[in-house]
């Protein structure tokens, strides 16, 4: 995260300033912003997170911004995300945002690394949440082919999670307790991942029976910005952050090639076209 924060940098003022165009007209200043960190990442990290803050404050003088953290203390929150319950977290963040009383009338969110990926489930998940804009950065809305890499080798937390992960995604503890896990996406296991995932094929509408509601929140979005690191050692494959997958065979799916986009499953195609 640290060395992508230089090149971050104008890609969050072009957004900050985008927000700005969608100030809230009863309260005289700008929307609230949203923020949910990545993998390894914690709320309030003055390197990372407190930087991009930062960053939209001096941009939106007089906005708000509230950074998620999972649990009551940052070290807390760097482990929930690496070990926990995505589902219970989301529901946890959204009682959370509802108590917030800057957030009562909108917010556009900005989402990081697998903290994008959570916020569009916020939206979709959260009937509380006024949601006006979704920007992500190196988000993997498609799911990973690949366990996410670890930034630093001497991570404890993100070995261990890579450990359990390699034991077997599908087994019903590292399932439901290892993060990365739960938007692991085996092309040639689909048949499992449908099965045993716990968190991705409902909020992607792979299952039999979609949640109309999900389709409906992503489409009353304002905006929905998709950013994608064109060097990207850590999620694979790196047009999931577009929501893109890879075949059995390991050849590139746009979104455009999908049965969500062709049959507008989550209101991606409505919000392009």
């Amino acid at each position: 995260m640290l060395s992508r924060l230089a090149s971050l940098a104008p890609l969050l003022l072009a957004a900050a300033s985008a927000a700005a165009a969608s100030a809230h007209p009863w309260l005289g200043g700008p929307t609230p912003v949203v923020l949910w960190h990545g993998m390894g990442d914690t709320c309030c990290d003055n390197a990372t997170m407190g930087t991009i803050a930062r960053i939209i404050e001096d941009e939106l003088p007089g906005v708000y911004v509230h950074s998620v953290r999972v649990g009551s203390t940052e070290v807390a929150d760097r482990s929930a995300g690496f070990f926990g319950n995505i589902n219970s977290q989301i529901d946890q963040v959204c009682a959370e945002l509802a108590d917030v009383p800057e957030l009562r009338h909108g917010a556009n969110l900005m989402g990081f690394s697998q903290g994008g990926l959570f916020l569009r489930a916020l939206v979709q998940r959260c009937p509380t949440l006024r949601a006006r804009t979704l920007v992500t950065f190196g988000s993997p809305h498609g799911g990973v082919a690949q366990i996410p890499k670890c930034a630093s080798e001497g991570d404890f937390l993100c070995s261990w999670m890579r450990r359990l992960a390699s034991r077997g995604v599908y087994s019903w503890y590292v399932r439901d307790h290892v993060v990365q896990a739960q938007y692991f996406k085996d092309p040639e296991r689909l048949d499992q991942y449908l099965q045993y995932n716990v968190f991705l094929p409902d909020i992607n509408g792979e299952t039999l029976e979609r949640n109309r509601e999900y389709r409906d929140r992503i489409a009353a979005l304002d905006k929905v910005v998709l950013v994608r690191f064109s060097d990207d050692t850590i999620i694979y494959p790196a047009s999931s952050t577009w929501f893109g997958f890879v075949d059995a065979n390991g050849d590139n799916i746009p979104l455009q090639g999908t049965d969500m986009y062709r049959e507008d499953w989550l209101g991606l195609r409505e919000l392009d076209e």
